[in-house]
This record gives structure tokens, sequence and C-alpha cells, in this order.
């Protein structure tokens, strides 16, 4: 299998009101916004599809096992930042949910936010590793 290119769909209740959090405080591009059940967002070549459980793409489909597309859950998209405390202060200032406080993992501090139909994004900052 060649894969061509690589994109992370999310479901979400309102695309519109999704968009503006992706492309306001996250700095995501919009490349295609063609109705209101779907969109096609970017950044730095991730491609972030956006689709309404309601709408009439595949994405809305059920499974075979009679399924609905619904967001949530805690598969996430995975932003990595320079500064985990400045880009938190940033995320408060444009009053973000947050689903976790900061937190320091294994190899790196991260919190996760939720964008507004509650899927959650972790924002990241790797730290350095002492053998």
């Amino acid at each position: 299998m060649e894969i061509t290119s690589f994109s992370f769909r999310y479901i979400v209740n309102n695309v519109p009101e999704a968009i503006k959090f992706y492309a306001g405080p996250l700095g995501f591009k919009v490349e295609m916004n063609p109705n209101e059940h779907f969109a096609i967002l970017s950044k730095q070549g991730l491609r972030l599809m956006l689709s309404t459980p309601s709408g009439h793409g595949g994405g809305s489909r059920p499974s075979l096992d009679n399924r609905l597309p619904q967001p949530g859950g805690w598969n996430r998209l995975q932003l990595q930042v320079e500064d985990i405390e400045k880009t938190i202060d940033e995320l408060q200032k444009s009053n973000i949910h947050f689903r976790t406080q900061l937190v320091k993992g294994i190899g790196a501090k991260q919190v996760i936010i939720e964008d507004p139909s509650g899927n959650p994004v972790e924002v990241n900052e790797l730290i350095e590793q002492r053998n």
C-alpha cells in the first residue's frame, strides 16, 4: 500500500464552530468547506477532516454493526509546541475548555483541551530524557 497523504478525521457536532476553534487559536488553514457538514483544514502537512454525524458524506455513515459516528473519546490529535506553559496561557485567554491540567509524563509535558464538540486535542512539549 502506498500512502499519498495523511489525514485525521474528527466527527464534530457543528463544522462552522469547529472551524473557528481549529483555524482560530490553533492556527489551522481552511482548505475546503463546501457545506455545513464537512471541511478540510491543514497545518504543517497534516490534513484535518471535520464531519458532522448527520451529514451526507462517507464520514457520517454507520459501521457494519450500526454504531453511529460521534464526537468525544480519548483518541486524539496531538500538537507539539516549544513552550507548553506559554501555550496554556494563550489558550486560556481564548476560553478553551481544558480536559486535564498540565501533566508531566514520560518524555513530555502535556495538557488535553477539547474542541467545541468534546474531541480531545493533546498539546505537548517534549522534555529531555537523561540516561
